[in-house]
């Protein structure tokens, strides 16, 4: 197992944690340069009836509380689920350095299924690699939205 994947089973340990609390199960945690977590979060949108608490804003502000420091330079963002426009705007603005992600997100994802958002001339571009765990990750979001469209018939 490569360290990308033990950080992003880490990661899905967090997505379980939404998927109990019947939010979208979705898991985040942030690595510092030294290979330590420094934060981590979930989704919270319905728990906190808050349209910005997805799992990556969460893990961000933590990890910025952690250090002292809004700027997360040479840290990395573990995420289950491609980013969208928002988180991908906090990634940027927090200077994280690598972003790896597992399932793509064909609705509103930010880093390569609807749009980009990482090639166009913003001042901090990180590096994004996908696909990790992409199996596991995509696994546990068909097991959530089937569940809600069997409760809703």
């Amino acid at each position: 197992m490569t360290l990308d994947e033990e950080y992003m089973t880490k990661a899905l340990v967090l997505a379980e944690r939404a998927y109990v609390l019947g939010e979208i199960p979705v898991g985040a945690i942030v690595v510092s340069p030294e290979g330590e977590i420094i934060g981590e979060g979930w989704n919270l949108r319905e728990q906190l009836q808050s349209p910005t608490a997805h799992a990556e804003i969460l893990a961000i502000e933590q990890a910025a509380k952690t250090l002292g420091s809004w700027r997360l330079s040479g840290c990395t963002l573990y995420v289950t689920l491609e980013p969208c426009p928002m988180c991908a705007g906090a990634i940027m603005n927090s200077r994280l350095k690598r972003v790896v992600y597992g399932a793509f997100d064909d609705k509103n994802g930010a880093c390569s299924s609807v749009v980009n958002l990482f090639e166009e001339r913003f001042t901090h571009i990180p590096f994004v690699r996908s696909r990790i765990l992409m199996q596991e990750c995509g696994d546990i979001l068909t097991r959530f939205f089937r569940e809600l469209r069997d409760r809703d018939v």
